[in-house]
């Protein structure tokens, strides 16, 4: 196997795994906030693909068509993950077990919804204005659109850091991840908080379900296939730790994508055997937090 193939599979891997962090972003802030396993979060991002595909569609005469569908599909999923934040209230207290079938409610609808606006066939859509080609780097080609979906999980990590430590809204949901009825008695209406926590991951989700359209296709199935991807994501990194969610990604991104290299039929399993490993060594995840 040649230098170039191995690092252009480095470079898949580090793509897919950028993709899962984005997704697992929103899984994490709102089980850290709200303590919710959220099972409908793949659901929002396939919302995210079709919602921004057919915005494209619609507007793909105009230069920032892309960017545009990528906003208004993140705002779109938004809206859609506020509204089943109001369903998921009654089951704030209640056992995870209650939480995630509830919350699978939501997928099967979702994607009968799905299939009756847009059929069961694929869809795919081209790479924007000035990202479609590569950087060439002796015989290594590096893909423009992959750095970018590296560089943007980068930066949303980062934007998402500075909303939680800078703002006041961030001080007030860290608050809440600590004592939610301390937030209450200070006059913080907590529904509220919650619905606006459950929206921002929802269109992360969404807006992340849009920017990987161009390197796969958009089709039914696809909230199936990254949920299972993701729950391994904030098992191994730890279920409220964005660091840990950061690293458990490259590390699956990374397994998956050379497992398809050496035992195609065996990719997906490697990835469960990480975690397992995982959490026969460190039961939290690689930086989660013991429970006291």
């Amino acid at each position: 196997m040649s230098l170039e193939a191995i690092f252009n599979q480095f470079m898949s891997g580090a793509t897919y795994g950028m993709v899962l962090f984005l997704v697992a972003l929103g899984l994490a802030l709102i089980f850290g906030v709200m303590k919710v396993i959220n099972f409908a979060h793949g659901s929002l991002y396939m919302l995210g693909a079709f919602f921004g595909y057919f915005i494209w569609d619609a507007l793909k005469s105009l230069g920032y068509a892309f960017w545009l569908s990528t906003i208004l599909a993140g705002l779109a999923v938004a809206l859609a993950g506020i509204i089943i934040e109001y369903f998921l209230r009654p089951l704030y207290r209640r056992e995870h077990g209650d939480q995630i079938l509830f919350t699978y409610g939501f997928v099967l609808i979702i994607g009968d919804l799905v299939k009756m606006l847009w059929g069961g066939q694929y869809y795919s859509v081209p790479r924007p204005p000035g990202l479609e080609g590569s950087w060439k780097f002796g015989e290594i080609m590096l893909p423009t659109y992959n750095l970018f979906i590296i560089a943007a999980g980068l930066g949303v990590a980062l934007g998402l850091w500075l909303l939680l430590a800078k703002t006041r809204i961030g001080k007030i949901i860290r608050a809440a991840v600590f004592d939610r009825e301390m937030v209450s008695m200070i006059g913080i209406r907590l529904p509220w908080l919650f619905a606006a926590v459950f929206g921002i991951g929802a269109f992360v989700a969404g807006a992340a379900g849009r920017l990987a359209a161009p390197i796969g296709n958009i089709g039914t199935g696809m909230d199936v296939e990254i949920i299972v991807a993701v729950f391994a994501v904030v098992i191994v990194g730890g279920m409220e730790s964005f660091l840990g969610a950061l690293l458990a990604s490259l590390i699956i991104g990374e397994v998956y994508a050379f497992g398809i290299l050496i035992i195609p039929q065996m990719a997906l399993a490697f990835m469960f055997l990480v975690m397992v490993g995982v959490l026969i060594v460190r039961p939290q995840g690689l930086m989660g937090k013991v429970e006291k």
